[in-house]
């Protein structure tokens, strides 16, 4: 998939806010620093296109970026840590959820995992929702090139085994890196097939 065209074009704090024009997208979440904004910089090959902060949990609204005049890329909240009270994170851990099981054009979810982190409890939690409401999902492994090959791939199968304990089959995975594009190729490959196969079956 050539990307000739990524625009922003809103922010929203809830599901009703959010475009209602019905073009098919792919939401991006993770907790809090995974890379998120650098990711979809990267794949959109836009690099000022999602905001990149230092301060974790600074993204607070469900961003959406129309690619290509057809699809959107939906930037989600992190989760795990940000500077702000309780009760406005639990309203974004409320809204985002809202939006992940009832956005009806969401075709995949794409969840960040940083490769150099053992799994974690939240994540691990998250996707066991996603399971339990037959939400589509993928993981993408972010910054495979701040370790060496041999240990993103410990990293990968630590976490695949954890999965399998409970899983029958493991969702779709990509390895990463912003700095380096890797994964691009793969992953843009994905959204061109199933947008595709999503017109098939409309």
């Amino acid at each position: 998939m050539i990307i000739r065209s990524a625009e922003f074009i809103k922010s929203s704090t809830k599901l009703a806010q959010c475009p209602s024009d019905g073009y098919p997208e792919f939401a991006f979440i993770g907790r809090s620093n995974v890379g998120k904004s650098s990711l979809i910089n990267m794949i959109t090959g836009h690099p000022g296109l999602a905001k990149i902060s230092s301060t974790p949990g600074k993204t607070q609204t469900i961003n959406h970026f129309l690619i290509n005049k057809e699809w959107y890329i939906a930037d989600l909240p992190g989760y795990g840590y940000a500077k702000s009270s309780i009760s406005l994170r639990e309203n974004w851990s409320k809204e985002t959820k809202n939006y992940i099981l009832k956005r009806e054009t969401l075709l995949c979810l794409f969840m960040l995992i940083d490769c150099r982190v053992k799994p974690q409890e939240s994540d691990v939690k998250f996707m066991e929702m996603l399971g339990i409401n037959q939400v589509p999902f993928a993981r993408i492994f972010t910054k495979s090139d701040k370790i060496n090959t041999r240990e993103v791939n410990k990293t990968v199968r630590e976490h695949n085994e954890l999965m399998l304990e409970t899983w029958e089959e493991l969702p779709l995975w990509f390895i990463s890196s912003s700095v380096k594009k890797a994964g691009r190729e793969e992953i843009l490959k994905f959204i061109e097939q199933t947008i595709n196969n999503w017109k098939k079956g409309k």
